[in-house]
């Protein structure tokens, strides 16, 4: 399925999934959404440009080996879980604070943090399936 729309289109498409992805992942415990849903949707984006372009533009444009964001994003949700036990409450409990930026004042949690590592995780254990199943059809 290589037709020419698709591989114009798929660009554009791919771009819209992956912001709608940070999107969902922000919205995380507030509202429906979080790193899971989100990692599927970017997931789903780098496969569907697998699709249309091959492999070689894919593993271009994610920069760093999947498994390499896998274990990044592992090692952020362990350390968020990790701070609430150093500040002396049990461990992945949340903790809040707040940053000022251009003088407005952001809440940041450890939440945030946990939910951005799982947005990893599943980012990169999902493309690296979807890049090897399609580099084996390929062949």
């Amino acid at each position: 399925m290589r037709t020419l729309i698709f591989r114009t289109a798929v660009p554009y498409l791919a771009s819209l999934m992956i912001l709608f992805s940070i999107f969902v992942l922000l919205r995380g415990h507030n509202e429906p959404g979080g790193g899971f849903i989100g990692g599927l949707i970017a997931a789903s984006a780098f496969a569907i440009y697998g699709i249309a372009n091959g492999v070689a533009p894919v593993r271009r444009a994610m920069h760093f080996h999947p498994m390499s964001i896998a274990a990044a994003g592992l090692l952020i949700s362990s350390i968020s879980g990790l701070v609430s036990v150093f500040a002396g409450v049990p461990f992945m409990t949340g903790l809040w604070g707040s940053i000022y930026i251009l003088g407005e004042k952001i809440k940041i949690s450890s939440i945030l943090f946990f939910d951005i590592g799982v947005y990893l995780v599943v980012v990169g254990a999902i493309a690296s399936i979807a890049l090897a199943l399609e580099e084996r059809e390929r062949e």
